[in-house]
């Protein structure tokens, strides 16, 4: 079952010095991305992502990102069907991140 993630766990993760970071993986599409986006996350759209995803790495710690969290549940679905271990879904998306951990972000 794909592992759900808080906005305030996946700051927790980015902020702590003695962990390698998350990667964050958003799929949303490239006009959503330029609209807002967290800081450091790739842009990596969800029609993508199965002949691309050979591009990272398996053991990698993934997290997820859509607008809500719909996409990114499919796609963290994928991930982990094509041997990705560490893979999280980040629950409500950038309109969750936006609310909880980055209030200046732009919402749509």
């Amino acid at each position: 079952m794909t592992q759900q993630i808080s906005p305030g766990e996946v700051l927790r993760r980015l902020r702590d010095e003695g962990r390698e970071k998350p990667l964050l993986l958003d799929v949303r599409e490239p006009w959503e991305f330029d609209y807002c986006h967290i800081e450091g996350s790739m842009l990596l759209p969800m029609n993508d992502v199965p002949r691309r995803m050979d591009e990272l790495r398996k053991d990698a710690e993934i997290v997820v990102i859509c607008h809500h969290g719909i996409r990114s549940y499919r796609i963290a679905r994928l991930l982990e069907h094509h041997g990705f271990s560490r893979v999280y879904n980040l629950q409500g998306g950038v309109d969750r991140w936006a609310r909880e951990a980055d209030s200046a972000m732009r919402k749509y």
